[in-house]
């Protein structure tokens, strides 16, 4: 059993929930936001949910094996969320779950109570403490991250979704030995959300994109370029659009809609990918839908993708692949400033069943 103790962190205390945070907590539970990515709250959440987490829920859980704290103020004791720890499982592994009040976020409260947990539960003789988180619930993993837990995968439909089905979950975990530094990735966010040069705007992908994303991956000049050679699956699409920003936050991918910037319109898709930090390259690759053709947008994000790139990360080389045939790609690059470096011989599937040579490109860095 954990001991029922109180815990500073500096500017925040963890203690137990009390009747008088019912108020707040309802308050704060009522968010939809935070109802939609925590489908286990009840909703709408009322007052007497509250209550009932105070003097039975909070009570259960502590019998149980785990420990549940109310993330308070230091100065004045107001309450600011709630941090759980789960009770072992069968492997001696910890788990942690957290949320906090809309008005708290943004100031290191989440990621300080996690942190003062997690080195807790350490303390009590854990070896490992983990974390799951939805994979659009991007607050949650940059908490997660800079409270030291490393991001370890992705498990399949492993967590429920409000109004049935399943999410796939982030996993996390910090080992006892483990040094706790935050977690840092290798692509940091687009300053102000967005890059825009006056004509052309790049934004993270987001689930209001998948019918653009289709249609433009549905004309045959746009998807007999791609690999495989074949319109994706809707599913397909759904996934690329709801994964943007988890794959951004792990390192491991930046997925962004082109948009004409005068009237927001979705134009096309511009990607960072095949990252190799230890090589300082990465690779790009764009569509653009034909109603924005000839009027030069791709280049436009190519050349703002690439300075991005350059400005925010280490990377040295940006490297890009054409098909041999496809010249309207190659002069896009050209005006962009990549230089043909190599053909790789029948390297891209055509869709005929036959193989296209690539051409390679590169930019570097300066």
């Amino acid at each position: 059993m954990l001991p029922r103790d109180t815990i500073h962190a500096g500017p925040i205390v963890l203690r137990p929930p009390i009747e008088g945070d019912a108020e707040t907590i309802a308050r704060a539970c009522a968010d939809p936001e935070t109802a939609r990515l925590l489908p286990a709250l009840p909703f709408p959440y009322t007052l007497d949910d509250a209550l009932r987490y105070i003097t039975e829920g909070a009570a259960a859980i502590w019998s149980a094996g785990g420990a549940t704290f109310a993330i308070a103020d230091a100065a004045g004791g107001g309450w600011l969320g709630d941090i759980e720890v789960k009770p072992p499982d069968t492997r001696g592994v910890f788990e942690v779950g957290y949320h906090l009040a809309p008005w708290a976020r943004g100031r290191g409260v989440a990621s300080a109570a996690v942190r003062a947990v997690t080195e807790w539960v350490f303390a009590q003789g854990a070896h490992r403490v983990e974390i799951l988180a939805d994979v659009e619930n991007l607050p949650s993993q940059r908490v997660a991250m800079a409270a030291g837990h490393r991001r370890e995968g992705v498990l399949r439909d492993a967590g429920p979704r409000r109004g049935g089905g399943h999410a796939d979950m982030v996993a996390f975990a910090r080992l006892a030995r483990d040094p706790g530094e935050p977690q840092r990735s290798y692509l940091p966010g687009l300053p102000g959300g967005s890059l825009s040069d006056g004509m052309v705007r790049l934004e993270p992908l987001t689930l209001d994109d998948v019918d653009s994303y289709q249609e433009m991956a549905s004309e045959p000049d746009s998807y007999i370029y791609m690999v495989p050679p074949q319109v994706p699956d809707r599913e397909e699409t759904v996934r690329r659009c709801r994964y943007t920003g988890t794959w951004w936050l792990s390192g491991e991918r930046a997925e962004m809609s082109v948009r004409d910037a005068a009237t927001g319109a979705f134009a096309g898709h511009i990607q960072l990918m095949n990252i190799v930090p230890p090589l300082g390259q990465a690779m790009i690759g764009y569509s653009l839908h034909s109603r924005f053709r000839g009027r030069g947008f791709m280049t436009r994000a190519v050349n703002l993708l690439a300075g991005w790139a350059y400005e925010a990360t280490p990377l040295y080389r940006l490297v890009a692949g054409t098909a041999a045939v496809n010249t309207a790609s190659q002069r896009v690059l050209e005006r962009a400033g990549f230089t043909r470096e190599a053909v790789i011989r029948a390297l891209l599937p055509a869709v005929d069943g036959t193989r296209h040579d690539d051409i390679q490109w590169v930019r570097l860095r300066g």
